[in-house]
Parts: structure tokens; C-alpha cells; sequence
């Protein structure tokens, strides 16, 4: 295709900016109301699918990596990246999140959070799937029984991702669905609007929406035809056959038949090889031997489909509300892709098998996918598969059974095939069970709408499949019209939303009136919705434990409980439980009461005080605790403790006793104590805490001492409530220690604090 045909498209009247500098202030929030300002002006500034940039020898902080992409401008790093200077490398492979709130204000806000956090491929899925209608809708986000796609939803999210794609320093691709009868339409509106990829798979219409045959790959045919030209990346829809089998892992053969139907119907049409994507999914999740069913037919798709790319995605059929069964299944399947490959990697969470979409399992599967993939860097090169035995086997044996399969259905005709009920058969091919999807070629949504076309036919747009007039063939058909909406996007009809109470904008009026400008309530779904978790266990019988759990969210004055999860530790000994429920009230912002942020004095500063006035302090894991790695970090010269400022630290060891850490203090005639109380259950932690301060009063040697507690659950709230001067939880550093004591003795001396 000619890049001037597009220059209007990449060249647009309003880029959607936002302040002075068109840019985010990652301290602001998303403010929706800008991105809705002048939306009837903005155009996309770029089309097609956008892949990472791969770096194969990365160098990022201490470590270096073989299967990376460049790194973020800005992001939110894996928890554990502290101990590793704060690092976030970045996977080869496109990251998806799948965003499903049913509000697309709501899903902007999503997106950010998931651009930060590595996700590059926003993939939407309304309440209900454009798949789900008829006709291209215009003007009406809600109110016929879900969120069916239109061109506001479209323009505002691909203009809000602009703006998050600058923040983080990475293109984002938007993604959704060309499906359902009005698949030519919605193909034209995604190449107009800057969709950047979509599932396309004819086969999905027949056999799952009972789309007429030939109304199906007539249309997907133009559907195709005009994503190839915009460059969207196709994702086919065969993971469906698994995700509805009664026992996926005998579709095996059939998932690559399907695979295979797809790609040669694609690149017929005009697609090139490297924007069809598989959507590739293992057959099989623990407690079955997964890795010996999964990894096999992985092998055997990537053999057979060299030439395509391939969207890895999770298992669903058997997922279940678990959250550690689901991140342990993502993982393996992580594995997985490391061993074999993966050009897009798709992320699911519990929330499929919930049925609940929390924003927060979103980012949680991002983290998952980027952890997973990060541990297993240059996994190839440290194991390789077996390629002679059982497992060579394996894969001709199900290459062969698909080969078959694909025979037969070209001997009945893909028509024959359905209508026989040859798809989705529980039987492992060649068995038959008898129980496949049917579907009658004479029958269906949109039969008897297929028509020759005329003669004198011409196609509303460029790029459309199929006959064209021949007596108006010119370098652009469209010029005989003045140009169409792809060549001359100012002839696109903005249609803004029609119902006066369900729009975006009330929505937005509705949230601001509940909430305020200063109203802070948790939210999962949709903006302040009030809704959060609970997790408990009961000690009674699962049925017991369930309505135990939903009287305490009541009595808790929480509105609309609903268990989400159970999970049976023992039948009589108990039941973990998951309530969902809504807070009824919010807090306002300006009530809470948060202290400043303790100012940590420098490196230099700190050294050149205890050179003054040296410092002495007594240290040690006190209890019945053996825990001792998170004293000597801060401790420790390695680690950045405060031996590295000159403090002169004893250190007692472990299980110490709290008269035991006095007495030594006193001996040492120190400045100042130091207790590490890691242990919690019986709420030892704080009993440490209090016993030390109560011990240091009855000696009379309270005002000689800064007393200091440190455990992962310690804060300093709490260890001021006991009676110390100072806590410190998760994440501190001996320069934070250091700069308290400084500061504390400074204070007790009267001394004038420069900080």
C-alpha cells in the first residue's frame, strides 16, 4: 500500500494532548473528561500492529539477559527488583492484558495501570461481544443487554492509549473483535479508529455463534482483505474449540486443523504471514500431567506453523475461582512458551472462572507473565527438548492425526464437515462420539443474505475483497467520489452517544456526585464502586463456613456479600472463604490523618555526625525467633547498614532475651537498642516491642536509650503504641535506621537539627 494514501491519517488535526506538553503527569490522574474534549476531532496517528524491540544481549543493572525488549521510560517494577537496584527488564514477547469492565472509562483507567506494570496489548472484551450483534451500532454504549462496540468507545481509548504509550515509552496496541454478521463493518470502523489488531476466524461465526456458512467467509473474507492493508495483527479463534471441549485434550488435532483452515483462507484473502496469529492453548491443567500433553502439541504447532506468529494463551476450560491454582497454572504455561516460543503472550486470571473482573488480578497476571518469563531467560540454551524417542512420537503421531483430519474435511468440504459434526467431537481423532457442534450450511444468522454483487458494483472503501467495476479501475477507486473514509478521514460521520441518561458523560456526572472531590473509596470495576475482598477461614464445614462468611460481611455492615471463593482445607476442619461485598460510605480525604514522610538525612551527613559524636547501639533477634538475615542487612557494611556510617553495632544473635539485650546495652553503655521481632502469630511481635520499652522503665534507663523495633510486620505506629521511639517494616534500609538515630539523639541533646 502507498504511505501518501494515508498522510491525512498520520498527520492528524488534533493529537489528543493533554497540559502544556501533551504528555501524562504519572502524579495526576487520568482525567477522562480531557480525553473526551474534542473527541470528534482526533485521528490515530499511527495503524497496524507494532512489535517490541527486541534487545538478544541485554545488559540491565547487574544481570544480562538473552530474551529481552528494550525497557520502559517509566514502570512499576516486580516487587523483589529492591534487592536488584530497581530494575525492570522488559520480555521479548508482546504482553496482553484483557480488560473487561463494560465502561470504557473505566477501561482507560485500567490500561494505564497495566501499560505501567509491562502489558503492551490491550485486549478488550465488552459486557457483551460485538460478536453478540447483528449491525454496527452507533451512538449507544449501554441498554441492550451490554457494551456492544462503537466508535466513540473506539476513538476515545485509542486517544487515551496515545497519551499512556508517551508516559511509559513503549507503542500499545488496541485490540478487539471482527466477528458476528456486521464483521466487514466493524473491520472498516477498526482501520478508521486505529485498532491495531483483532480476532478474525470465520470458523468462530459457524460454530459457536451459528453464523450461516457462506455469510460468515463472505464477510470475513472483506474483513480480512482490509485489516491485511491497515496492518492489523489477526488472532484466530480455534482456543475456543478448547475452551468448550468436554475433554480438551482430545481436540488436539482438530485445534491444528482449525489453525490451519484459518491461515489459508487468510493469506487467500491477502494477509501476510506475519500478522496471523495462532491462539495457542495447552489442552490440559494440573492435576493432569499437563507439561506431557502440553508441551508436545506446543511442538507440534510451532513444527507445522513455522511461518506464523503465535499468541500463547492460559487454559480456561479448567480454571476454577482459585487464585494460587490459576497463577500456578499461568506459570507453567509461561514455561512453556520459554521452551517453545511466543510472539504475543496472553495473561488470564481467576476472574475468568469468577466471573468478577478486578482490575487489580489484571496487573497481578502482567506481573505474573513478566516474572515467569524473566526467571526462565535463556532457559533453550541450558535444555533442549528430546527429540528422539516417546516424545518425537508424540508429535508425528498428533501432526499425522491432524494431517488426516484436514483430508477428510477437504474430501466432505468444510460445509460437509460442520454440517457431519466432525468439530469439537470428544473423541480423539479418528474416534467419534458422535457429540460435535452441527450446524445446517442452509440455515443460520444471516442466511439467504449472500448476492452476486452487480456489475456496475462499487465498493464503499478501498481495499474491499472482491469484483470491482472494471471500467472505473484507477490508481485509487475512491477518487472517482472524492476519496472514502480511509483516504479522507474527514468524511468520517462522528455519531456521538444518542441516550440522553445512558452515556458516558452521566456516568461521569453520577460518579463525581457519589464521590466528590475528596471522597476515597476502594474500587475494583468501575470508579468508586465501593466494592472489596475478604478472605477468612471458618472452621466449619464448606456450607457452614459459606453462610458464616456472608453473616460476618452483614454484620460488618458490608452491602450485597457474595461468596467468590472456597476453598476446603480439611471437610470438618474448615473452609477458607472469599467474600465480595460493597462499603457503604467513603472517607474523605482530607480527614486522614498521615504523617509526614520521615526526611532521611544523606550518606555524608549521617558519617560526619557519628565522626563527631560516635555512636554505640546493642542489636539482636529477640524471642524465640531464629530469624536473623533482615537485622545484618541492616547492620552490615555489604548491605548498606549502619556500619557502613561509623555506628559501632554488637550484634547478640538470635532468640534473645528481652533483659538479656538491657543488660548488654548497659554494659556496653550504648545509645541505643535494636530489636529485630520477625514472628507475629499471638501477636509476639508487639509483645516483644512492649516488654523491651516496660524492662528499659523499671531499670530507669528509658531516656538512655532510642529504642528501635524492625520486622516485616512491624510498624511504626505500632511500635510507638508499645512504648519504642521508632518502628521499621518491609523495605528499610540501614540508612533509614542510621538517619532515625542521628536525628533522635539530636532531638534528646537539644541539639539545632539542619535537616
Amino acid at each position: 500500500m502507498k504511505e501518501d494514501r494515508f498522510e491525512k491519517l498520520e498527520k492528524p488535526e488534533s493529537a489528543g494532548k493533554l497540559g502544556p506538553h501533551g504528555r501524562l503527569d504519572p502524579s495526576k490522574k487520568l482525567d477522562v473528561r480531557e480525553i473526551l474534549r474534542d473527541l470528534e476531532n482526533y485521528r490515530p496517528r499511527r495503524h497496524g500492529w507494532t512489535w517490541r524491540k527486541k534487545v538478544s544481549d541485554n545488559k540491565v543493572g547487574p544481570f544480562r539477559y538473552k530474551e529481552t525488549s528494550e525497557s520502559l521510560e517509566r514502570s512499576v517494577p516486580l516487587p523483589a527488583a529492591k534487592y536488584f537496584g530497581g530494575i525492570d527488564p522488559q520480555p521479548d514477547c508482546v504482553i496482553t492484558t484483557e480488560i473487561a469492565s463494560g465502561r470504557f472509562e473505566d477501561d482507560i483507567r485500567r490500561m494505564r495501570m497495566a501499560a505501567w506494570h509491562g502489558a503492551d496489548h490491550m485486549m478488550v472484551i465488552r459486557t457483551t461481544g460485538q460478536s453478540h450483534i447483528d449491525g454496527l451500532l452507533e451512538g449507544t454504549p449501554e441498554g441492550v443487554g451490554g457494551i456492544p462496540i462503537t466508535r466513540k468507545q473506539l476513538r476515545a481509548t485509542r486517544k487515551a492509549l496515545d497519551l499512556i504509550e508517551d508516559e511509559v515509552g513503549r507503542p500499545i496496541n488496541f485490540h478487539s473483535y471482527v466477528s458476528g454478521v456486521a464483521g466487514p463493518e466493524i473491520a472498516v470502523l477498526f482501520a478508521e479508529e486505529g485498532v491495531n489488531g483483532a480476532h478474525q476466524d470465520p470458523q468462530y461465526n459457524v460454530l459457536y455463534r451459528n453464523v450461516n456458512m457462506q455469510r460468515s467467509f463472505v464477510d470475513a473474507a472483506v474483513a480480512k482483505r482490509i485489516m491485511a492493508e491497515f496492518g492489523l495483527l489477526q488472532i484466530d479463534g480455534a482456543h475456543n474449540a478448547n475452551a468448550t471441549a468436554r475433554e480438551a485434550w482430545k481436540v488436539m488435532p482438530e485445534l491444528l486443523v482449525q489453525h490451519a483452515i484459518n491461515c489459508a483462507f487468510s493469506r487467500m484473502v491477502g494477509m501476510s504471514a506475519d500478522k496471523i496469529a495462532l491462539s495457542s492453548v495447552p489442552p490440559t491443567a494440573p492435576p493432569a500431567p499437563a507439561m506431557s500433553y502440553d508441551l508436545p502439541y506446543a511442538v507440534t504447532l510451532r513444527w507445522l506453523f513455522s511461518d506464523y506468529k503465535v499468541r500463547a494463551q492460559q487454559n480456561t476450560r479448567y480454571i476454577e475461582s482459585d487464585m494460587r491454582e490459576a497463577t500456578v497454572t499461568h506459570t507453567l504455561n509461561l514455561v512453556l512458551t520459554r521452551l517453545t516460543s511466543a510472539d504475543v503472550q496472553s495473561t488470564i486470571t481467576p476472574d475468568e472462572g469468577r466471573n468478577v473482573p478486578w482490575h487489580y488480578n489484571n496487573l497481578a497476571a502482567v506481573d505474573t507473565a513478566k516474572q515467569a518469563l524473566l526467571a526462565v531467560d535463556g532457559l533453550k540454551e541450558m535444555v533442549e527438548i528430546k527429540r528422539e524417542g516417546p516424545f518425537r512420537e508424540t508429535v508425528r503421531d498428533l501432526a499425522e492425526r491432524a494431517v488426516l483430519f484436514l483430508e477428510e474435511v477437504k474430501e466432505k468440504g468444510y460445509f460437509g464437515a460442520v454440517a457431519s459434526g466432525m468439530f469439537v467431537d470428544s473423541g480423539f481423532y479418528p474416534e467419534r462420539n458422535g457429540d460435535g457442534i452441527r450446524r445446517d450450511p442452509d440455515g443460520g444468522v444471516g442466511y439467504g443474505s449472500i448476492v452476486e454483487r452487480d456489475r456496475d458494483y462499487f465498493a464503499p472503501v478501498c481495499h474491499h475483497f472482491g469484483y470491482q467495476d472494471p471500467s472505473r479501475a484507477k490508481e485509487r477507486l475512491c477518487e472517482e467520489i472524492g476519496g472514502c473514509t480511509f483516504c479522507d478521514p474527514a468524511k468520517i460521520v462522528y455519531i456521538d452517544e444518542l441516550d440522553p441518561e445512558d452515556n458516558v458523560e452521566k456516568r461521569l456526572e453520577r460518579a463525581a456526585e457519589e464521590l466528590g472531590d475528596d471522597m476515597v473509596k476502594p474500587e475494583v470495576q468501575w470508579a468508586g464502586d465501593g466494592y472489596l475482598t475478604l478472605t477468612m477461614f471458618i472452621p466449619e464445614p464448606e456450607r457452614v463456613a459459606e453462610y458464616a462468611a456472608l453473616e460476618i460481611a452483614k454484620r460488618l455492615n458490608l452491602e450485597n456479600p457474595e461468596v467468590i471463593h472456597k476453598g476446603i482445607a480439611h471437610p470438618a476442619e474448615g473452609t477458607v472463604v472469599e467474600v465480595k461485598a460493597v462499603v457503604p460510605f467513603g472517607i474523605k480525604r482530607d480527614s486522614l490523618k498521615i504523617p509526614d514522610k520521615p526526611a532521611v538525612l544523606s550518606a555524608e551527613e549521617i558519617r560526619e555526625e557519628i565522626k563527631k559524636r560516635p555512636m554505640k547501639v546493642v542489636c539482636a533477634t529477640v524471642g524465640e525467633d531464629e530469624h536473623s538475615v533482615g537485622m545484618r542487612e541492616i547492620i552490615d557494611i555489604k548491605h548498606g547498614g549502619i556500619e557502613g556510617f561509623g555506628i559501632k553495632a554488637t550484634y547478640l544473635g538470635t532468640s534473645v532475651p528481652i533483659d538479656k539485650v538491657v543488660n548488654a546495652a548497659i554494659e556496653e553503655d550504648a545509645d541505643a537498642i535494636l530489636i529485630s521481632t520477625i514472628i507475629s502469630h499471638a501477636d509476639i511481635h508487639r509483645k516483644n516491642m512492649e516488654r523491651l520499652a516496660r524492662l528499659c522503665e523499671e531499670k530507669g534507663v528509658r531516656q538512655k536509650f532510642i529504642l528501635v523495633g524492625g520486622g516485616t510486620q512491624v510498624t511504626n505506629d505500632l511500635a510507638v503504641q508499645a512504648g519504642l521511639d521508632a518502628g521499621f517494616g518491609r523495605g528499610t534500609k540501614g540508612i533509614d535506621v542510621a538517619s532515625f538515630l542521628v536525628k533522635k539523639r539530636r532531638e534528646r541533646l537539644g541539639l539545632e537539627n539542619p535537616s
